[in-house]
């Protein structure tokens, strides 16, 4: 292995016991590119060729307030594959606030468990008093990798072979971006949402495969709300409003508490791809809160979409946690807020709304081939945790058409991260292809990157690829063949 550090950045982080910022969640500060990684047992395939880039939150600064994970620095960690090797880089991404508080020597913003009058400068995006980390999700658009944050912030582009930093996304709207863009690969789309505390609460638009903003429009909604995610059919997109939402009363204090609205239903706005707000239909359905969406196609008359139901959208605090801690660890624990794997069925004849869960485990964080983004499919892959932290301990697959499902979990003291559907050349059945990671061995102090054969889930790793340090948990990631980075469309 060939391996170059970067000049260290500036940081002010002290040791501390606080649960994640310790442990998987430890912070990593080293930047550096590697190549022709170490294999540790396999062989890495010939038959794909790409791109597998993984977002995480690492902070850099001591907190001003209590921690949260999700107030870490966003950092881009890239595995690159191509005949047969493999070569890695990670970066922070260069936001606006990451390069005041470098300059600055310190954190400049509370986080997301402060109250008010913790931040030194004023915040961005829907909340309004942190920071724009970018640390959340991660796409790949127009042949550029797009950071985006979950508060709203500024979306980041960076190259996805170099990771050179392009600055802040032109097509970005002044009220930002939410994570969880949605890219449709057959026409090279990328699908957006924001959500603020100003009328109309919500907006929705398109960038064409060239970057450049075509649409744009209000969803509006009763009053600030938080969704998290979107889903697109191949004519329609699905935006949602759920009963889960600051408390209004807190909120006229610039205090931001979620709850639940009891007797509230959610409710789901299906807008043709280019349409208005005259154009949306709304629909009901029983009240919860989701994270993320899987798929969603078009069956006759319906709108099929599936994601992960939360049975406790706001759990009670966990118990013996340190002190000040209890809710924010509930809320990141998913044995906590209970999400299981989820159909929602929305005739657009009838206006009816049908229902049902898919599974009864507790699943999130899943992916699917995206060559079936939009249309009808067949395999979902999602994740398992470990109860009371937000770790990844496995993988489980469903079949949606037989209800079969099949599942690996790691061994004791190792997490994964989100691990997307890489396709093999010249695949023909849909899950002809593997599942890409990367794993934390904590017992061992170490990371590698991991591909399970989609097939034989079972069976654990085909090739094991040591990285140079030890990374950090996080949250998203996304794969991308070599030919939809070139071309901004996948293969037809």
């Amino acid at each position: 292995m060939k391996l170059e550090r970067l000049a260290p950045v500036t940081t002010s982080l002290q040791p501390s016991n606080h649960p994640y910022l310790n442990g998987a969640w430890t912070p990593l500060h080293e930047e550096v590119n590697a190549e022709d990684l170490q294999v540790l047992e396999g062989t890495i395939p010939t038959d794909i060729d790409g791109v597998y880039v993984r977002n995480t939150e690492n902070q850099a600064h001591q907190p001003l307030g209590r921690y949260h994970p999700f107030d870490g620095d966003g950092m881009v960690h890239m595995i690159s594959f191509k005949n047969g090797k493999a070569d890695y880089r990670n970066r922070f991404v260069r936001t606006r606030c990451f390069e005041a508080e470098q300059e600055a020597g310190q954190s400049l913003w509370g986080g997301l468990a402060d109250g008010p009058g913790v931040s030194l400068r004023p915040g961005f995006g829907a909340h309004g008093s942190l920071k724009d980390s970018s640390s959340t999700d991660v796409v790949v658009h127009g042949g550029k990798i797009v950071s985006t944050f979950y508060q709203c912030g500024e979306a980041y582009w960076l190259d996805p072979e170099t990771l050179e930093q392009g600055g802040v996304a032109s097509w970005g709207p002044l009220d930002g971006v939410s994570a969880h863009t949605k890219v449709d690969e057959a026409t090279g789309e990328l699908l957006f949402f924001n959500y603020s505390k100003q009328a109309p609460y919500m907006h929705y638009g398109v960038v064409d495969k060239d970057g450049k903003r075509v649409h744009y429009t209000p969803v509006p909604l009763p009053g600030p709300r938080l969704p998290h995610d979107m889903a697109f059919s191949a004519n329609y997109s699905i935006l949602n409003d759920f009963p889960v939402f600051w408390d209004q009363n807190l909120l006229t204090q610039n205090i931001h508490v979620v709850r639940m609205h009891e007797g509230l239903p959610s409710r789901f706005a299906v807008i043709p791809r280019y349409g208005n707000e005259a154009d949306i239909r709304w629909f009901e359905a029983a009240p919860t809160y989701v994270l993320h969406w899987l798929n969603a196609y078009e069956d006759g008359d319906e709108i099929v979409m599936d994601g992960y139901f939360q049975e406790d959208p706001c759990p009670a605090p966990l118990p013996d946690v340190p002190r000040g801690l209890a809710h924010m660890m509930a809320y990141l624990d998913e044995h906590s807020f209970k999400p299981k794997l989820h159909r929602w069925r929305f005739n657009m004849k009838t206006g009816e709304t049908k229902e049902h869960h898919l599974d009864d485990r507790i699943l999130e964080f899943g992916m699917f081939n995206q060559r079936y983004a939009g249309k009808p499919y067949r395999y979902v892959y999602s994740t398992t945790t470990k109860p009371g932290w937000f770790l990844f301990k496995g993988f489980v697959k469903h079949d949606l058409e037989t209800g079969e499902s099949w599942s690996f979990t790691l061994p004791e003291g190792q997490y994964a991260s989100e691990a997307p559907f890489v396709p093999r050349i010249g695949a023909t059945a849909e899950d002809d292809g593997y599942l890409v990671s990367f794993i934390i061995d904590e017992a061992g102090g170490s990371s590698e990157c991991v591909l399970i054969d989609a097939q034989r889930i079972e069976d654990g790793p085909v090739v094991r690829i040591a990285l140079p340090h030890k990374i950090c948990s996080g949250t998203h990631s996304v794969w991308a063949d070599r030919e939809f980075l070139r071309n901004g469309v996948a293969a037809a």
